[in-house]
């Protein structure tokens, strides 16, 4: 009796170890605690030395957007969560696109330069803030696994809103990529006529194991607890879905960018990706760029690709 209990003892004892090691990933990986109001004088840039030789003209692209006229929109995902965005029309009846910010950043961050491209390109622009970010609700940050269907209902609500021969492009970096990329691997309506993704990763999977590589620790032991946490804590598997999956069954145009030196997904997850992709489509890679930096380092050539990409439907015709 006295070894029973002893190894009672020992088998909570490990349970509990699981669990606490489990919470503690999806803390450091998952969760996203309860945003404070945004200061309106603050300019928010990404932290990083690749980001500061860049920091001047971030800067200029936030403060040009924030002076556009806009919309401040809202739908409720699947789950019930309130998700909001910014609408900023072009002219009525344009082309649009829905862009989708990456991990832990946020719309006006990640792509108020996307707003004035997509105005270059005759383009009005739906910014969408992502669960867990800007004046979204929600805690948790699944990797794309259900941002994919937050983009699909943002989808639906550009069509009810602006009607049914609205044309839509979905543009996404980084984790955004992910997200429009795997809502690509789904039955989407006629009106999206394409997905621009910036700097996307093949799975969930793969780049966790990634960062856990550069973090310095062994990735076989570590990633089982990463994916335990998201699975007990966040309501989520890492393996649901991917965007490498979403490629397999992808019918619209899809043009990938991505800078050769991206220091965060690599280069290479983008070359996998379009060579998975059987619809019609572009990659292209830009020297000397880190991660999500590609239209910094080149706007000319990114718009122009755009343009020759997409043709003449993608832009509003006078």
């Amino acid at each position: 009796m006295k070894f029973a209990g002893i190894l009672a003892a020992a088998v909570l004892f490990l349970l509990l170890g699981i669990l606490l090691i489990a919470y503690i990933c999806y803390r450091m990986a998952f969760y996203a605690p309860k945003r404070k109001p945004r200061d309106p004088d603050f300019i928010d840039i990404p932290e990083g030395k690749e980001y500061e030789p860049f920091r001047p003209v971030m800067e200029d692209w936030i403060r040009k957007t924030r002076k556009i006229p806009h919309e401040k929109v809202q739908i409720t995902s699947a789950d019930g969560l309130k998700l909001t965005g910014n609408f900023y029309e072009y002219a009525p009846g344009a082309p649009m696109e829905i862009m989708f910010h990456g991990y832990r950043g946020n719309a006006e961050r990640d792509l108020s330069g996307g707003v004035l491209r997509g105005f270059a390109l005759g383009r009005s622009v739906l910014l969408a803030d992502q669960r867990c970010s800007g004046d979204s609700d929600g805690h948790t940050i699944t990797f794309g696994i259900k941002e994919h269907e937050d983009c699909l209902a943002w989808v639906d609500f550009a069509i009810s809103r602006f009607g049914p021969d609205a044309k839509i492009i979905l543009t996404g970096i980084s984790m955004g990529a992910a997200t429009v990329l795997m809502a690509a691997g789904k039955n989407l309506p006629k009106n999206v006529i394409g997905i621009l993704a910036d700097c996307g990763y093949s799975t969930p999977e793969a780049i966790i194991k990634k960062v856990i590589r550069q973090m310095g620790l062994p990735e076989k032991l570590a990633y089982p607890f990463v994916r335990l946490g998201g699975l007990l804590f966040g309501d989520f598997d890492l393996e649901d879905y991917s965007p490498m999956e979403a490629m397999k069954t992808c019918r619209v145009p899809v043009i990938f960018f991505h800078g050769e030196t991206d220091g965060f997904v690599p280069c290479d997850m983008s070359r996998e990706l379009y060579e998975a992709c059987p619809s019609r489509k572009r990659l292209v890679t830009v020297p000397d760029a880190d991660h999500g930096l590609s239209y910094a380092v080149e706007p000319d050539t990114y718009v122009q690709t755009l343009k020759e990409f997409f043709g003449p439907e993608a832009s509003f015709q006078e």
